[in-house]
């Protein structure tokens, strides 16, 4: 079983990788107002950066229908942080500029000019008379950069994992309705179903492998050969997982517990177990050797991979942490109190948070990925049954996804694609487009 994160890692990203192309229209000045962080006006004359826009990169391999494969780390750009730019190893590398572009809107903005943000109730039950002339939304989108290719049915609970096995064909979703369903990638048709004692808190694809938090346990099977595993341990729900230094970790109800794979037995055996945090570790993410666990105590904690030590406890947030994700050098968090926080490595090699972004409503799931123009988006969940789609790092917004209910789980898959689970148990397939009408 291979569990090294570091061999699957997605394409690493410049932290200042603003997407935008050079208009010969307009001034090659840089906007004062801008500068300032107070400019208003669309389009700006001036320009909105300070350095040359980045190469455009290639176009990402799209495909028409659901994926056969994927190779991936769970809702983050990349598996690992690039780990040479910090003495000793391991520790984000800092950058002294990491100020000058979180939360700027790049020039021609990316805004969205929307109308009215609300589905119509009446389109969603097929009787609206309205039609185009209608207040509200016939769309389950806005921003024209993405469609929705199909809807999964069969869950009756929440949606609560996505899982995409190396090498399968199959489609994996866990839901507290205490049932695991298979689904076929080809024809969309639910092709078998896994029933289990307890709620289902979570899911993890490892290359083969799935592994399924449950209450009091986590089940793994490897898809190629058919193993099944059970591993004990964990006190009431399992919340998150997550792959790192050769080892499985959980968040539970009662800290984070690790076990290691011996493969000549075939069997998971328990390396460690940590209990500092006060509350349940929601929330996990690995990178740089370097283990990050949200928590319902309020705190991010920050842990080495080789010692297993509690390194900064990052204390910023005021409610739960209900999501951590790493981009490039940098470790973002969602939460509660309805705010997304970046966190950079200071002169001390310490984390803090250098830019907050605040939302309506609380944030549920982050999800990192890359447009169909391989630039980095933000996708995240919030209380409000709405997906924001944000350009990085200037959070400008790209549009946002409507769901009948709140979205619990966000998941990357290939080709464009990526998923979402919500609260209804609804999980639908959504794709990139090629050509998207919002611009950098």
């Amino acid at each position: 079983m291979d569990m090294d994160g570091s061999k699957r890692i997605f394409q690493r990203l410049g932290p200042h990788s603003q997407g935008g192309d050079n208009n010969s229209n307009k001034q090659q000045k840089v906007c004062f107002h801008w500068r300032a962080g107070r400019c208003n006006r669309f389009p700006c004359p001036f320009l909105h950066r300070e350095l040359p826009a980045p190469p455009h990169q290639q176009q990402q391999q799209q495909h028409n229908g659901m994926p056969s494969s994927s190779s991936k780390r769970p809702h983050a750009f990349s598996s690992d942080y690039d780990n040479r730019g910090s003495a000793g190893g391991g520790g984000m590398r800092r950058n002294p500029n990491f100020n000058n572009t979180w939360g700027r809107t790049a020039a021609g903005g990316g805004a969205v000019v929307r109308k009215m943000e609300k589905v119509c109730n009446y389109w969603v039950k097929g009787n609206c008379t309205y039609g185009n002339t209608c207040r509200f939304l016939h769309s389950w989108t806005t921003g024209d950069c993405f469609t929705l290719l199909t809807q999964l049915e069969g869950h009756q609970k929440v949606v609560a994992g996505i899982a995409l096995p190396s090498g399968s064909d199959k489609l994996y979703s866990g839901s507290t309705d205490k049932t695991v369903r298979v689904w076929d990638c080809q024809s969309g048709q639910c092709a078998g179903v896994v029933n289990f004692d307890g709620e289902v808190g979570c899911m993890l694809s490892e290359g083969p492998w799935i592994f399924v938090g449950l209450t009091n346990l986590v089940k793994a099977w490897n898809t190629q050969t058919g193993t099944d595993l059970s591993l004990d341990g964990p006190v009431g729900q399992v919340y998150a997982l997550v792959v790192g230094n050769d080892m499985l970790l959980a968040g539970t109800e009662d800290g984070i517990l690790a076990w290691k794979y011996n493969g000549s037995t075939n069997c998971f055996e328990p390396a460690a177990q940590l209990k500092e945090h006060t509350h349940h570790v929601v929330s996990l993410v690995v990178g740089a050797n370097r283990l990050y666990s949200g928590s319902m105590d309020n705190s991010i904690r920050v842990w080495n991979l080789e010692t297993m030590q509690c390194l900064q406890i990052l204390t910023g947030h005021t409610s739960v942490v209900m999501s951590v994700l790493c981009w490039d050098q940098f470790l973002l968090s969602c939460s509660l109190d309805q705010t997304i926080k970046v966190w950079a490595a200071n002169e001390s090699g310490n984390l803090e948070a250098t830019y907050t972004h605040q939302e309506e409503k609380g944030v549920l799931a982050l999800c990192g990925m890359h447009d169909s123009e391989a630039k980095p988006v933000l996708l995240c969940s919030c209380n409000d049954k709405t997906i924001r789609v944000y350009d990085l790092p200037s959070f400008s917004e790209r549009g946002k996804i409507f769901s009948k209910e709140v979205v619990r789980r966000i998941e990357i898959g290939p080709g464009g694609l990526f998923f979402t689970g919500d609260e209804s148990g609804q999980l639908r397939v959504w794709k990139w487009l090629t050509e998207s009408s919002s611009t950098a």
